[in-house]
């Protein structure tokens, strides 16, 4: 089975975001949680929580530990790889991510008609 083919589009709420910030943005009609490193990479999330579909930029962020609580109902998730941490079942759907050297971010969305969220409920 191939991948889908990925359409790349730019993020503006994500140029000039500081290193160990993050923001939500909407991108080809998907919900994005868009990740600045500490060390300067960065990474892009589902922006919902899987549990209830609640905003992850609403959560609460630790830059140096590299992970989120959804401030729905505290599911915390490793922002390096998307891996739930509590639930430990659970992940969070990673888009690519380009970043040039002048700034703009650029995330590809697969063009395979699908929603592009995982779904988890409590166990």
């Amino acid at each position: 089975m191939s991948e889908a083919p990925v359409r790349w589009f730019d993020v503006p709420e994500a140029e000039g975001l500081w290193e160990g910030d993050l923001v939500e943005a909407e991108v080809a009609g998907e919900r994005v949680l868009v990740v600045h490193h500490v060390d300067g990479s960065f990474a892009a999330y589902q922006g919902v929580c899987p549990h209830q579909d609640f905003p992850l930029a609403y959560g609460k962020w630790d830059e140096e530990e590299g992970t989120l609580t959804c401030s729905g109902h505290g599911w915390e998730f490793d922002l390096g790889s998307g891996a739930g941490v509590n639930p430990s079942g659970c992940r969070l759907y990673r888009y690519p991510v380009r970043a040039t050297d002048a700034g703009a971010v650029r995330i590809g969305i697969p063009q395979d008609g699908e929603a592009h969220h995982h779904r988890c409920r409590e166990t």
